[in-house]
């Protein structure tokens, strides 16, 4: 989740109500720093201010739409039809009037992506745009970089993925990844796990994705991007 506004406070209070419901948010204070997060950390949606510094809000939008299919809600003092048809025209999913009700917004945000999730690609990003997956493509690159992954390894990461920061044991995992028997699952998901790690590069004493939790399995500990 991207929000953009000249406005820290405004920024901060929109901030806070969805980090209230799990979301990982960024902020950013001007149009051309929004583009740059939104080309790197690929949010899944933008609270877009109109009324920017350096560019307006309007461009923001169209390119936003041109770069990716990233849903916008433009939250704005602009209050007349004419900014209204222009926001929506621009490629805004919804329009939100200043002053505003952050539990409303919350709302709103919840139902464009209820709307927009069922278009856009089964492609996720995980701790900030530094772990990539495209469940329908079967890829996944770390910053950047393409990763080659089994398919068991693929599915492994892939139920990980599923519920992040979510503890996931060993049997659940070996059922998510199907094909085994129950004799011997424990050493088949650890053996897994360490060339799952190995290939996207985590140092096993302080793994950036893919966490043990003592006594139970494993949990992919970076938070979903958006």
């Amino acid at each position: 989740m991207l929000v953009v506004d000249d406005e820290p406070k405004l920024r901060q209070l929109v901030r806070d109500y969805l980090e209230r419901e799990g979301y990982v948010v960024l902020e950013a204070g001007t149009g051309q720093r929004a583009l740059e997060l939104a080309r790197t950390a690929h949010p899944a949606l933008v609270v877009l201010d109109l009324g920017l510094p350096d560019l307006p809000g309007e461009d923001v939008a169209r390119l936003l739409q041109d770069d990716s299919a990233i849903a916008v809600i433009v939250l704005t003092a602009k209050a007349d039809e004419g900014s209204r048809v222009a926001g929506l025209r621009a490629g805004a999913d919804d329009y939100v009037v200043k002053p505003f009700s952050p539990r409303e917004l919350v709302a709103r945000i919840e139902a464009v992506l209820r709307r927009t999730r069922g278009e856009q690609t089964t492609r996720r990003c995980f701790g900030e745009g530094s772990l990539h997956l495209d469940a329908e493509a079967r890829e996944v690159s770390v910053d950047g970089e393409p990763i080659e992954l089994t398919r068991t390894e693929f599915d492994l990461l892939s139920a990980l993925a599923g519920r992040p920061g979510r503890a996931w044991s060993r049997l659940e995992l070996v059922t998510r990844m199907q094909g085994y028997d129950y004799e011997g699952y424990e050493r088949t998901v650890d053996a897994h796990v360490k060339n799952l790690r190995r290939k996207l590069g985590e140092d096993p004493r302080a793994p950036r994705f893919v966490a043990t939790v003592p006594g139970i399995g494993y949990k992919l500990s970076a938070r979903q991007d958006g």
